[in-house]
């Protein structure tokens, strides 16, 4: 990062400065026609004594002769919430290491519940545009874990009642991670913990030399003779959890408690549509943990180029 580069409370005083930070970071070589890609642009102003100033960071473009602003074509397009708080919701979302509910960024961004929430979604959009690029190498811890409320503290119409079967009652969702030692993880919800998904995701997402390491869930038998570094275990039944060669799985089980943890006491309840999203901002924190808040802001920053997401998507998921 650029030792000038200013922090993100500092650059988020005012709309003016949020966009000024906001510019150098998506156009680091100069503004950029989001249309055509000409470099050919230039700002407009008012003319002197107008009484129509214009909107604020507005640029045209030479070659296509559109015009447009930073926001163009990014996750910011289209809201009417000013980029100051946008830039703030960006730096608390990123900074907060078990996440920040849209509840909380209501209050104290003093915007609507209902534009935070769609806001911490575009914001979750933005941050998974590095979690999934290229294969895993050397030792993979792999686990899975199951994300849902005990029946107890269930909705009352969710709870098994009089004339239910026990396939009636929602079931909680198991979600699957892998950490690759001393580097990043990858967790995303699948459908069942079955031999067949997870050895499918294992050998979609870890290079063929790479050591896997699991706990002894049957499902994961025979996985070792894809992989050149082989399948290691532990049995956490007998209470064992580290054996000689450092082996063991308890990387992955920390990104788990984090995830938990969030979903236990900062969102209380996530819905299975989004579940995806929220297991992406997590392990976007957990990549970026030894970065500094403003890297993990910028990061996301670069992330919401080229994105567009709009309440309708949210809607067709029946999520909303």
């Amino acid at each position: 990062m650029n030792k000038k580069m200013p922090r993100i409370p500092e650059a988020a005083t005012s709309e003016d400065k949020a966009r000024a930070f906001i510019e150098s970071i998506i156009w680091p070589q100069g503004p950029k026609c989001p249309h055509c890609g000409s470099v050919e642009v230039y700002r407009m102003a008012a003319k002197a004594g107008s009484t129509k100033p214009g909107r604020s960071g507005l640029l045209r473009c030479r070659a296509c002769k559109r015009q447009f602003t930073v926001t163009v074509n990014t996750i910011f397009e289209g809201s009417h919430i000013p980029l100051n708080k946008w830039l703030m919701a960006v730096h608390f979302m990123t900074a907060s290491k078990k996440g920040i509910s849209a509840h909380q960024l209501h209050r104290m961004l003093g915007i609507t519940y209902k534009s935070a929430w769609f806001m911490c979604h575009r914001i979750r959009y933005a941050m998974t545009h590095k979690s999934f690029v290229g294969k895993m190498g050397g030792t993979v811890e792999v686990d899975e874990t199951y994300v849902g409320g005990k029946q107890e503290n269930r909705h009352v119409s969710e709870r098994f009642r009089a004339g239910m079967t026990r396939a009636d009652i929602p079931k909680k969702v198991p979600v699957m991670a892998l950490v690759k030692r001393n580097g990043n993880v990858r967790a995303f919800p699948i459908k069942s913990a079955t031999a067949s998904t997870l050895k499918g995701a294992i050998m979609e997402n870890v290079k063929k030399e790479a050591r896997i390491i699991t706990d002894r869930w049957h499902a994961y038998s025979g996985v070792g003779k894809e992989f050149a570094g082989g399948h290691h275990t532990v049995n956490h039944s007998e209470f064992q959890y580290v054996r000689p060669g450092n082996i063991h799985t308890n990387t992955v089980e920390c990104f788990f408690s984090l995830l938990k943890r969030g979903i236990m006491g900062t969102f209380h309840h996530i819905s299975k549509e989004h579940l995806a999203q929220y297991c992406g901002e997590f392990s976007f924190r957990w990549n970026m943990r030894d970065s500094s808040d403003t890297d993990r802001a910028i990061s996301a920053l670069v992330g919401a180029q080229g994105k567009r997401l709009v309440y309708s998507d949210l809607q067709s998921q029946g999520a909303i």
